[in-house]
């Protein structure tokens, strides 16, 4: 072989780019612990958190929905997290997310088996029913919705939280 370091750049770029490509198209793995992880990294702001499933007749109804809302309003923390334990769906909720446009929003899919660890995990008292919303501010105080959410009321929610922080900030440069 001639040019070994060229042997070695083209197949690193094939391995890396396809990564790099999947990370707005990723299906993160939800296991035991993961629901502190995302509480973190979305600390101090508003987050909308919407638990689904592949087989969810009012879940398909309701992601579509949820993909406009992400594409009005950029910039605001939406994750999702599929929370069917249909076996081997990962391409089908894959393909749910891309036909919703949600791929670009941060997504999880449950891996566990031991299903009401993970649900008690994040909430003691939820019995596994989707759809479910849960609408994190920026305080850590949780309002939960069953079924498919009015997403005007999510708007009034965000837009809330946004005055509120405005309020701060105020608050803070006064004092």
């Amino acid at each position: 072989m001639k040019h070994p370091l060229l042997l070695f750049a083209f197949v690193l770029a094939g391995a890396v780019l396809p990564q790099r490509l999947a990370a707005h198209d990723e299906l993160r793995a939800f296991q035991r612990g993961s629901w502190q992880t995302i509480l973190h990294a979305h600390a101090g702001r508003p987050m909308m958190v919407n638990f689904w499933g592949v087989t969810c007749g009012p879940c398909k109804v309701e992601l579509p929905l949820l993909g406009k809302f992400v594409k009005d309003n950029p910039g605001v923390d939406v994750v999702t997290v599929n929370a069917d334990l249909v076996p081997n769906a990962r391409e089908a909720a894959l393909s749910m997310l891309r036909k919703a446009g949600l791929s670009s929003t941060e997504n999880w899919t449950f891996s566990d088996s031991f299903v009401e660890r993970l649900r008690y995990e994040i909430d003691p008292a939820w019995q596994g029913d989707i759809p479910r919303t849960m609408l994190i501010a920026r305080d850590g105080k949780i309002t939960t919705i069953e079924g498919i959410v009015e997403l005007a009321k999510v708007r009034e929610w965000f837009a809330s939280q946004a005055v509120e922080a405005d309020s701060e900030s105020t608050r803070r440069t006064h004092n």
